[in-house]
């Protein structure tokens, strides 16, 4: 996650979420990210994610990340 929330700083107010689904968005049609949510709140900052234009510096960032490891639950 810190990877995420050191682009998301680049961008302002942006999320590490809003980064992660505009990073999934970014990579074509062929991609349709589902993301879930429990709070209405959440559902509209997923929505503004449409809305971020990530660099191309920001692409090679995000796609050098490690794999995520185990699960928040």
């Amino acid at each position: 996650v810190a990877g995420l929330r050191r682009v998301a700083r680049r961008h302002g107010s942006a999320t590490p979420a809003q980064v992660a689904l505009a990073w999934l968005l970014a990579l074509g049609r062929h991609v349709v990210p589902v993301p879930g949510t429990k709070k209405c709140r959440w559902a509209a900052e997923n929505a503004e994610a449409a809305q971020l234009v990530l660099t191309a510096e920001d692409m090679v960032e995000i796609g050098a990340l490690p794999a995520g490891r185990g699960s928040w639950e």
